[in-house]
Order: structure tokens, then sequence, then C-alpha cells
């Protein structure tokens, strides 16, 4: 057992949420006809989850229900835990009471379970499938920024520690990391040394530093070059080669030899060892997915960590809530029914 996140941690806007402005509209309808009609029978509503996954967003999404609900305090919720392993079609959550002081709030707790463990679990297929290599979640210029502490929070309840903003990290209290970006260098005219320089003397030396060494597309080239300049001060490099080019050091010019191709990989690895610099970690980045990565470990390509973008966020995974008991007997819509899970605890 572990506590939840308490419902400030989410800063709610709970007074739009109340009135229905993120509700769909038949839910906002349904809740006046209730009232009007005076309609206060007891439900219990039940939610589920479609695909197998890990379960994120309900502590959120039991926070909507105490804070936006009316009368919150005569509702009895019980839940899984954000982490959990779900299988599919395994009640993950539910909401006992007067239908009428929570209607309008089903389209607000089921896109948070939806978007949180679409997250979780696309980054724990990864972080599985990685092992024992680092994965890092830099997702957040795929999306709205007033998503990224959700995001991010998904995200470390998947597997990883590694997020690229602050916001990502904010839930856990982490600061995001990254690398000497592209800009950087071209803001030194090209000079990637000269950018690594400034980073070097500007920054704090607990901030690792990492470098990406394909602006000139040649990864070989550049390694080498910041490895002989920082030696021990250099913590990794990044290949990052778009994948419409091919690296100067890539002799092959099949499909294959795009991007951050096994080649590329291996070129830059025996070129840094070869001079004594195997401390140098190799972050790889650029359209991986789970599939690539596992690909990447079955050839025993030498990286060390993985960076991951927009991928995280195509994994879709839905969930559905169903009212299964009126006054305490069986209510359900046809093909529903009541099925209790006896791992659900009190919220």
């Amino acid at each position: 057992m572990r506590k939840r996140l308490p419902a400030e941690t989410f800063d709610i806007p709970i007074e739009a949420v109340k009135s229905g402005l993120y509700s769909d509209k038949y839910f906002t309808r349904t809740r006046s006809i209730l009232l009007a009609d005076g309609n206060r029978n007891r439900v219990l509503m039940q939610v589920f989850c479609r695909t197998k996954g890990v379960l994120c967003g309900i502590d959120e999404a039991i926070a909507i229900v105490r804070t936006c609900a009316f009368h919150p305090e005569r509702l009895e919720i019980a839940a899984l835990y954000d982490g959990n392993a779900v299988s599919e079609n395994e009640t993950v959550l539910t909401i006992g009471g007067d239908y009428s002081s929570f209607a309008n709030l089903e389209t607000v707790y089921l896109g948070v379970l939806a978007r949180g463990t679409s997250i979780a679990t696309a980054v724990r297929e990864v972080c599985d499938t990685a092992g024992d290599k680092t994965v890092l979640f830099f997702s957040s210029r795929f999306d709205h920024y007033l998503v990224q502490s959700r995001d991010g929070y998904a995200a470390m309840v998947g597997g990883t520690r590694l997020v690229s903003t602050d916001a990502n990290g904010r839930f856990f209290g982490v600061e995001g990391v990254g690398t000497v970006p592209h800009s950087l260098i071209a803001a030194y005219e090209g000079d990637t040394l000269a950018a690594c320089e400034a980073f070097r003397k500007h920054l704090p030396s607990s901030i690792d530093l990492i470098v990406l060494v394909d602006f000139e597309n040649d990864c070989v080239k550049t390694s080498l070059e910041a490895a002989r300049r920082f030696g021990p001060a250099l913590w990794g490099v990044r290949l990052d080669t778009a994948g419409d080019l091919i690296d100067r050091s890539v002799k092959g010019r099949g499909k294959g030899s795009y991007g951050v191709c096994p080649e590329l990989v291996c070129n830059v690895r025996k070129a840094l060892d070869s001079e004594g610099f195997r401390h140098v970690k190799i972050v790889v980045s650029g359209g991986f997915d789970a599939d690539r990565v596992r690909r990447y470990i079955e050839e025993k390509v030498p990286f060390d960590a993985v960076g991951i973008g927009s991928s995280f966020y195509k994994k879709r995974i839905d969930f559905t809530a169903d009212i299964v008991l009126v006054n305490g007997k069986p209510c359900a819509k046809e093909g529903r029914h009541y099925r209790p899970n006896p791992r659900l605890t009190l919220a």
C-alpha cells in the first residue's frame, strides 16, 4: 500500500470542471434532468480498461471526483493504484452514490485515465525491452505544453526517471535533463567544441556533459574531438542523424544506412574505444520505438541510452464507464455487468 498523490498536486480547475465545461454535453444534461426530476437513485459506476497495460491517472481521477463532485463526502470510491499492471476488461475504479452528484465528471476522469495509461504503458514496453539501457522521455515537444507534468508523471510511472523538462518531473520533484543542443552549436557558428566549452564554463559541473555530435554529419570525427578535448568530463555523445541522411562514416548505402543506423553506432563505439574513451556513453535518438530498440539489442548494437519522442504518444488505451448497480440491484446495458475486483481499495 502507498499514499496517493493529494488532489492539490494536479491543479484541477475545479469550478470549470464542476460547471461541465470539459464534459460531454449529454452528461451535463443528464445531471440537470436528474436534479429537476428529484431522482436521487444510488448507483455503482464501474470503470474498466479495454486493453492490458500499466495503469496511470487513477490518483488524478480520484482527485477529480473528490474535488469536483457535488457532496463528494457521500460517495464511496474504490480503485487500483497508479503503476498497477491491469488486464483487459479489468475493473480499475468504482464510484458509488447519488448519480446526480457526479454524472458530469465521466468525460474528465476517463480522459485522464486514457492518456496516463497510454503513455505509462508505452514507456514500460520500451523500458522492459531496453533492459539495462537508459530510456529518456523526450516527448514534450510533440504535444501541448500544459500536459507536460501529467505526461512526465506517466512516463515515470512507466519506468523512466529521465525527462526533458522540469514540468515533466514536477510531480516527483525531478529536474529535466538534456544535451548540448544543435541550436547552441549553431549559435557558436557550427563549432561543436566551442558550444561545449561554453556549456561546461557556465553550467554546474553536476550537469552531465552530453554532446550532440551530428551537426556536421560526421559523428565519429565530432565524438573523437569532444572526447579528446574533455576526457573524463565527457559523459556521453548523442547520435541524432536525420533519417534522410547517411553519416560520412557509414559505408553502406542501402535503406538501413540512413539516420542513426547500427553501422553508425558501431563506428562511433569502435572509434572511441580505440583511443581509450570507453567511459564515454552513446545515446541514440531519432525515430526510436519499442520494436527498433528490440532490434538493436538483438543485433548487439552498442548503445547505452535511448531518447524517445513522438512514438510514446502513438499507443492508445481506452477506458469505459458503466452504471452496473442501481439501489444495490443489477442494472446495466446489455453486455455489461458488475465485475467486482478484490484488488480495489477504498480511496
